[in-house]
């Protein structure tokens, strides 16, 4: 994969992904960005997300089972000194429907475990939790 990624003005970059769609990204005002797009650290942290909710998604389908709704609170925790690496990351999956807790359980842990690129790129420590149709588990996978 390759891409090339532009500096705008102030602190402002962009890009085009190879898939065609445009990134901004950009810092805020105390640090001399204009706040004009979102910092690489969100775009990280939404890449894990969006990576593992997909995996989530196609996993569940091969099981034949799909969710009525589904939503992810991403928490993260950051090194104090530079280059403050993310140290924690800890993804709670919400999950609505008709769904086996057995075979969610099964789809975090191969998200997690084997097919998410993203998390699996990273060194922080990531923790994965759910709930379905509102009931919380205690677990940590």
């Amino acid at each position: 994969m390759e891409l090339t990624v532009k500096w705008e003005n102030g602190m402002a970059f962009s890009s085009e992904t190879p898939s065609g769609h445009t990134v901004r990204m950009d810092a805020n005002e105390t640090v001399g960005g204009h706040n004009t797009g979102a910092r690489p650290t969100e775009m990280l942290l939404n890449g894990v997300a969006g990576c593992t909710g997909m995996d989530m998604i196609s996993i569940l389908r091969k099981m034949r089972i799909e969710p009525d709704a589904f939503h992810m609170d991403v928490t993260s925790e950051r090194a104090e000194a530079h280059p403050k690496r993310f140290t924690k990351i800890h993804i709670e999956y919400a999950l609505e429907g008709d769904l086996p807790e057995e075979k969610v359980v099964r789809a975090i842990q191969l998200s997690k475990d084997n097919y998410c690129t993203v998390s699996n790129s990273l060194n922080a420590e990531i923790t994965a939790s759910y709930s379905i149709n509102g009931h919380k588990s205690n677990r940590i996978i």
